[in-house]
């Protein structure tokens, strides 16, 4: 890939953004690379972290008002409009940047526009896996996405025009999906948080997926 941004939403994260800069750059060595991390109107520090990063391979945005992980993505993907890829990844090391290489290998061989990293590992508790998976399993028999299919992906020029076109898709994962654009994934295990505790509470996954899914029906 001859351009590559990495958006990455940050909410609490401040403790593991200069491991992911670092992670980020061994991985994507040989590359012209660039993370955005968007900060999430974060009252923990984090901007002050994202902030003091700030170089040729990093810029930041801070939203003065928090709008949720894919508003995050979404204003990311805007801000970055000089690429010939994107990865959407989280912050917490849970998505290991080792596997963005991978994503943009399957990407490069033209044959599918979006290349998710397959949800694998015991990476959270039972009912959160649960509740997720039975998410992804509707949103897949609702929009062809992988069954797989989370935030961490990397996307062609012609599908984040279609995700930026969507503006009222509660989720860019929906998006991609409702693009009806060719899509695959490839498995990626999934690593533990090596510190703090998501900020995306059960109850706040099922709301979030009632919204979704009922987007989703309404543009089948």
């Amino acid at each position: 890939m001859s351009r590559v941004s990495v958006v990455v939403p940050v909410y609490r994260n401040a403790a593991t953004l200069p491991a992911l800069v670092d992670r980020l750059g061994a991985a994507l060595s040989g590359h012209n690379w660039r993370v955005r991390f968007v900060v999430d109107a974060c009252p923990a520090g984090s901007a002050e972290v994202a902030s003091s990063l700030v170089g040729p391979r990093v810029g930041v945005t801070v939203l003065p008002v928090n709008g949720g992980q894919h508003a995050a993505l979404r204003r990311g993907l805007a801000d970055e409009p000089d690429a010939d890829a994107w990865v959407c990844m989280d912050a917490d090391l849970q998505d290991p940047p080792e596997a963005v290489p991978l994503l943009l290998d399957r990407l490069e061989r033209g044959d599918v526009e979006a290349v998710f990293a397959g949800r694998r590992g015991a990476y959270e508790s039972r009912a959160r896996r649960l509740t997720g998976g039975l998410h992804r399993r509707v949103a897949a028999r609702l929009t062809g996405l992988p069954p797989d299919a989370g935030a961490f992906f990397a996307l062609g020029p012609a599908v984040r025009s279609a995700v930026m076109g969507a503006s009222d898709a509660p989720s860019v994962v929906l998006a991609v999906g409702l693009a009806r654009r060719p899509v695959t994934s490839v498995p990626v295990e999934r690593d533990l948080r090596p510190e703090g505790r998501s900020a995306w509470t059960t109850r706040a996954r099922l709301e979030q997926s009632a919204r979704s899914l009922g987007w989703a029906l309404r543009h089948r």
